[in-house]
């Protein structure tokens, strides 16, 4: 079977259409930009602060968005005909994943633009931040796999959203608990530790470990995504 663009479109409007109308799932598309707006007139100016920023921006738009969109399907019992639809695995993931994708990036452009953040390299920061994109819907999409409605997906997505937003402040405890030196490891943190590099002049080969890490994560999630999405099709 062939991809299939149209039917990839027919999903994208459909998930426009029941995001527009849920207000309670769209209005945390508001939030990063408007913290954004006001660390800008505070001058905060640390890259900590920025990318603070942007991973709450992939936390509560990527995961939280996306987790909600699939949770609704569910609690609808449409996600059933959508699995057993012409559409194939990859169509309707990606079909799935698009809106989640555009709000996400839109609202980091915003974002970085109220926050007035100029990266020295905008062209590695791009590329890394497009990759963890991938991470953050393809973990919103496993988590409302496993949900059985948005009230349930709004509650299982918080630890995300503590976790990946406020989460280069654990690394500061690494010194006292030495297990929480696996958080160097998280994909927020590695974007992090990008952007510093960049800051003072680092290329491509001085982050491809940063940016391999972040694949890492990536191939894992939609791994684990695509396996429990066709275990849903057949339970």
């Amino acid at each position: 079977m062939t991809f299939s663009f149209k039917r990839v479109n027919a999903i994208l409007q459909k998930d426009y259409k029941d995001f527009s109308r849920n207000f309670a799932v769209s209005i945390v598309i508001i939030i990063p930009p408007i913290t954004a707006a006001i660390y800008g007139r505070m001058g905060i100016e640390s890259i900590d602060s920025f990318y603070m920023l942007i991973n709450m921006a992939f936390s509560m738009v990527a995961a939280f968005v996306q987790c909600c969109l699939i949770a609704e399907e569910k609690e609808k019992n449409t996600l059933r005909g959508l699995m057993l639809s012409p559409a194939s695995t990859s169509e309707i993931l990606t079909g799935k994943s698009l809106l989640s994708f555009i709000l996400t990036i839109g609202v980091i452009i915003f974002t970085v633009i109220l926050a007035e953040y100029r990266p020295q390299n905008i062209g590695l920061v791009t590329i890394a931040i497009i990759l963890s994109s991938f991470f953050y819907i393809g973990l919103g999409t496993l988590l409302g796999l496993f949900s059985k409605s948005v009230m349930e997906a709004s509650v299982i997505v918080l630890p995300v959203i503590i976790i990946f937003s406020i989460g280069s402040f654990i690394t500061g405890l690494a010194s006292q608990y030495p297990i929480l030196k696996l958080a160097n490891y998280l994909p927020n943190i590695q974007l992090i530790e990008l952007a510093k590099q960049v800051e003072i002049g680092a290329g491509f080969g001085d982050v491809m470990p940063n940016l391999g890490i972040i694949l890492v994560w990536v191939m894992l999630i939609v791994v684990l995504t695509t396996i429990t999405y066709r275990k849903r099709m057949v339970n």
